[in-house]
């Protein structure tokens, strides 16, 4: 069974501004923040209701279009892979976000059909919403994103980025799994996905056979549920399942990577590692973790900690130069350099 107890420990956690944020991130934990975005008048028009948060919405529209999942009944909501290898159960629409709004709106009512629109930059599609919600968590430069839809299941699935989920209208349930619980999720390819990145193929599944360290992933699970004015901070390449519980359900999130020393992701680092290590022998694989733990992970403080800092040399701090130093010698190798 999924726990709470930990979830319980995070829901009084007191997160006034960016700094409290930032350095909570630090844990690399999730938490949730009750009612922190209670006041926005988006909130306040989803409490009366899944249209009356639609019309609100649509107030801001810029008339663009946009492509959006829809299922029929017998989905349920769960878009997730089709029966047949290289297919998905649901269809991949374009249409105006109007028409989708109203299409989210005349669901609600007759339950025929679901529909799903989701990773709208606001600033585009709905100008002038984010400057009537704000959220003083994030810098300026963090913006948001729109998602709506009705009663969905969205398949498990990490981020890249640190993730800020702020309900605005229905309830929202997030499964949480650690980063470490990834082998046991039985994660789906990465180069065919449903939306970017790769998903479970256990969490949500029916019956355990062809998954049987899903149990142990399970054993780690933190279940939450969020009213309208809840969020919830979500760290980087933490596993979440996301199920919208009403007929009609809106968040805005926000992504961001405050740690980052450059442009380069840690995700394109273990794409190179594939290629460059996965098949090698078992016994290199293992000596080349030896190295990696050294000079990367650093599980025993930094590689050179028994010389003076003025010898580190490019392992010195990044922002001293040392992240354009790294980068160009890279780069250099990768062209046969």
């Amino acid at each position: 069974m999924a726990s709470t107890d930990r979830l319980e420990e995070l829901a009084a956690l007191e997160i006034a501004d960016a700094d409290d944020l930032r350095r909570f991130a630090r844990t690399c934990r999730p938490a949730v923040i009750r009612g922190r975005f209670s006041t926005w008048p988006a909130v306040a028009a989803g409490k009366r209701g899944g249209t009356e948060a639609l019309a609100y919405i649509a107030r801001f529209d810029a008339g663009l279009s946009a492509e959006y999942f829809a299922g029929g009944a017998e989905l349920g909501g769960r878009y997730h892979y089709g029966e047949e290898a290289g297919g998905f159960n649901f269809m991949r629409e374009t249409a105006s976000t109007a028409h989708a709004l109203d299409r989210i709106a005349g669901n609600s009512g007759r339950g025929n059909e679901t529909v799903y629109l989701g990773s709208l930059p606001v600033d585009a599609y709905f100008p002038g919403f984010a400057e009537e919600n704000p959220c003083a968590l994030l810098g300026a430069d963090v913006r948001p994103r729109l998602w709506a839809g009705n009663r969905s299941t969205v398949a498990c699935h990490y981020d890249s980025y640190d993730n800020l989920a702020c309900v605005v209208a229905g309830r929202r349930r997030f499964t949480l799994y650690p980063p470490a619980a990834i082998g046991d999720l039985y994660i789906g390819p990465i180069d065919h996905t449903l939306s970017g990145q790769p998903v479970s193929m256990a969490a949500g599944a029916s019956g355990d056979e062809a998954y049987p360290r899903f149990a142990a992933a399970q054993a780690s699970a933190i279940v939450v549920d969020l009213e309208p004015g809840d969020a919830l901070y979500l760290p980087k390449l933490w596993w979440h399942q996301v199920e919208a519980l009403d007929p009609v359900n809106i968040l805005v999130n926000y992504w961001w990577d405050g740690f980052a020393a450059g442009p380069d992701s840690p995700y394109t680092a273990m794409l190179l590692a594939m290629i460059a290590v996965a098949e090698r022998p078992e016994a290199e694989r293992a000596a080349w973790r030896a190295y990696f733990d050294h000079y990367v992970f650093r599980p025993n403080g930094h590689p050179l900690a028994h010389l003076p800092e003025e010898r580190h040399g490019v392992l010195g701090p990044l922002r001293d130069g040392n992240y354009g130093r790294i980068r160009t010698l890279v780069m250099r190798l990768l062209r046969g350099g």
